[in-house]
């Protein structure tokens, strides 16, 4: 891929590292060609870098493998365990790769683990994904407005803002990439 593939998201190799693309802007210049300005982050080691190319520059996809898997149980040092779903392996991966998602992870969540020469990069966790409301103030009578919202716990420990006639024990549907409150 060059410059003109690059979105959100995609996993690319520089030096012989996992990067995804945070965000980019592409810059026109009244001669020149464009410029595109490129946030990543190292999915090995948790670090961002931002890189400035010239439109029109190559860069190497990333070989990665996805593959989907059961979340067991956490350990002591916060490493996380997963069953691969199609080999029943276990597999162990470190607090760095999964920090960003833990939140929402539940026992028993299926999620693709995304691998990168056989090692665990990142963990995508299903989105949209139904949780239970454990924790949230009760409606206030009266309070009719538009756009009222209250904080929510989530039987997975994360906390989202939800609209005011959402109740404690009610199912809701969140979107696990931006951490927002879809529907009930």
């Amino acid at each position: 891929p060059d410059t003109s593939d690059i979105k959100n998201g995609l996993t690319i190799e520089l030096d012989g590292e996992p990067y995804k693309v945070l965000n980019f802007s592409i810059m026109k210049q009244a001669r020149g060609a464009a410029k595109t300005t490129i946030k990543f982050k190292n999915l090995k080691r948790g670090t961002t870098i931002e890189n400035t190319y010239r439109s029109g520059e190559k860069f190497e996809t990333a070989q990665i493998d996805r593959k989907p898997s059961v979340y067991t149980y956490e350990d002591e040092a916060g490493n996380c365990f997963f069953m691969d779903s199609e080999s029943f392996e276990e597999v162990m991966v470190e607090q760095k790769a999964i920090e960003d998602v833990k939140k929402w992870i539940v026992e028993g969540m299926e999620c693709d683990l995304v691998f990168f020469k056989g090692e665990v990069i990142e963990v995508k966790t299903p989105s949209p994904y139904v949780y239970e409301v454990v924790e949230t103030e009760p409606n206030v009578k009266g309070n009719t407005a538009q756009g009222y919202t209250k904080p929510a716990v989530l039987d997975c420990g994360a906390t989202v803002n939800v609209p005011g006639f959402v109740e404690q024990g009610s199912s809701i549907k969140v979107d696990t990439e931006k951490g927002e409150y879809m529907e009930r």
